[in-house]
Order: structure tokens, then sequence, then C-alpha cells
């Protein structure tokens, strides 16, 4: 993949924001259209932002996504966001490799917005993408599998937290997955997900192989990282976040939540606003950081009114 320069995305100049809900189409490196939402949120500290990156099949007005918004909201700013493929997004599904062009574009419009520290929280596929995204933008990411690492300081993230994630690609071991594997991969089963789950999923496979959460984890220092996974999740057993935090090196935390399932729909209010704390933590907040910056560059977004 390239590295991102300035005219591979559309900006307009939009202004920081000192409180407002925004709707807006954002447009990715390889020009797919994603539907995302900025809310300033209630909490004290307004300076850092929050990215989310939901699950697959979900979509940024999904019920489980927008009440993971608003209890992330209690603590700062948050930015939501359809991946491509699902919701009033344009493209296809491509289940985690080209997602992290979507999440990309999503950090880059906090930014533009005038939030200074950005955290991505990921859930499921989202996780993966957050693992992935921290990795290829990061401070590590010249050392990337491939020469993948990119250049683009406005779409790094400063924090990452990755909830029920996989380590590796493929994985079928587990009923669950083996549903998914078939709902990717047979015609048949992309037809399901496009007339009953509302996501569009790309028909080719990947090539190359896209870099693997487990081989991202290592590149994704000096930037806190947060792995979360429940001990009941029935798609990724506990081998994978264990694998994660293991190819972290001793610089990533690493939460097992007894009883917990899979993904948003298991993260429950509690565990959410402790991911809330420790993202704003991460972030270096303190009691009383309630300021935005004075000035803040245009973002990568048209108005929400232009056609997808």
């Amino acid at each position: 993949m390239r590295s991102v320069t300035a005219g591979q995305v559309t900006r307009s100049s939009v202004h920081p924001l000192t409180g407002g809900t925004q709707r807006r189409l954002l447009h990715t490196e390889d020009g797919v259209v994603i539907d995302a939402l900025y809310e300033p949120g209630s909490g004290s500290f307004q300076e850092p932002a929050i990215v989310i990156a939901h699950g697959f099949t979900g979509d940024l007005e999904r019920p489980h996504v927008r009440r993971v918004a608003g209890v992330l909201g209690r603590h700062a700013p948050v930015v939501t966001f359809s991946f491509r493929g699902h919701g009033a997004s344009g493209g296809r599904s491509t289940v985690g490799d080209r997602e992290v062009l979507d999440l990309a574009a999503a950090v880059r419009w906090a930014r533009g917005l005038g939030h200074t520290r950005v955290a991505t929280v990921g859930f499921s596929m989202g996780g993966s993408v957050v693992l992935r995204h921290a990795a290829l933008y990061g401070d590590g990411a010249g050392a990337g599998a491939g020469g993948d690492g990119r250049t683009d300081a406005d779409a790094r993230t400063d924090a990452v937290v990755a909830v029920s994630a996989p380590a590796r690609w493929y994985y079928r071991g587990t009923a669950p997955m083996r549903r998914l594997h078939w709902l990717v991969t047979r015609p048949m089963g992309r037809a399901v997900g496009r007339l009953g789950l509302r996501t569009r999923i790309h028909h080719r496979d990947w090539n190359p192989i896209p870099l693997s959460p487990v081989e991202a984890v290592p590149l994704i220092a000096p930037a806190p990282l947060l792995i979360v996974h429940g001990d009941r999740d029935g798609y990724f057993p506990l081998d994978h976040p264990r694998s994660l935090a293991e190819a972290a090196g001793g610089a990533a935390e690493l939460w097992v939540e007894p009883g917990m399932g899979h993904a948003e729909h298991a993260a429950d209010e509690a565990l959410l606003a402790r991911i809330g704390e420790w993202a704003t933590a991460a972030l270096g907040c303190e009691e009383g950081d309630a300021s935005l910056p004075a000035t803040a560059e245009g973002d990568a977004s048209v108005p929400a009114t232009a056609e997808a």
C-alpha cells in the first residue's frame, strides 16, 4: 500500500468545535465514502477524542453501537462511523483489510476538528482494524511487513483499545466463525449478508494477505495498548487475547472479563465506563482538562448531504 499524500482526500473548511453534533461523509485514500458522526460528549475532557470501530455487520446507527458511543461519550467527544459495505457507507466490506483506510479517515477528521489526542476503540473486526491501523500509521510503521508503513501523521492514534479481537486470520475453531466464513466466502452467504444483515461483502480474496493482528501488535508501541476479552467469548477463545498480549512484549495491558461474551453486545456499561476511563488516562488527561485548541486545519470530509 502507498503512503498517504495530501491530495488523496477531499478537504473542507470545518473549524474546531465548541459543541454540537456533526454528520459527515468522509473520503478514504482509495476513494470510498464513509458515513461518520461526531458527538461532543458530556465529559469534562474535550481536547481528546475517542473513535469507535464497530464489529462486522454493525454500523453507526445500530443500537449496540449507539450504546457504546453513549457511555464513552461521558468521558470524551466521540466519532462513530460505518465501515465500508456497512450502513450508509459506500464500497464493500473486505472484513478487516482495507478498513484501516476507513478508520484513518475517521481519525483524520477528529484531528481536523481540533482534537490533538485521539484514542481508537475497536470491537471484534473493528478490534483487528484498530490494531493494524495503529501499527501501519504509528511510530513503528516503517518496520511493517511488506513496507506498508504510512506517513500521514494526522491519521495516527495515540492510544488503542481492542475488544474481542482475533489474533490471527482464517480462524475456524468455533461454530460462529465457521458460519462467518460461509457468509464471507460463498455467494449465497454474501447474499444473506447483503439482504439480511445490510452488509455488502466483497467477493475477492485478500491479495496480498494483510498484516495479521498478532503481527501488528509489536509495531504499536509507544502508543498505549489495552486488550479486552471475555472468558465466554464464543467466537475467539482466550488464546487470541493472550497471543496479542504476548506479542506486545509487556507493552500492553490485558483485561480478561469474567462472564463476558463477544464484542459490543456483551460489553456492559461498567466495562465501557472503565474503557473510557482508561482511554482518557492513556491520553494524558487530568481533571479540569476541558479545553479545545484555538486553531485547526480542515478535515477530510464533505457535508453528509453528498451522494454516497
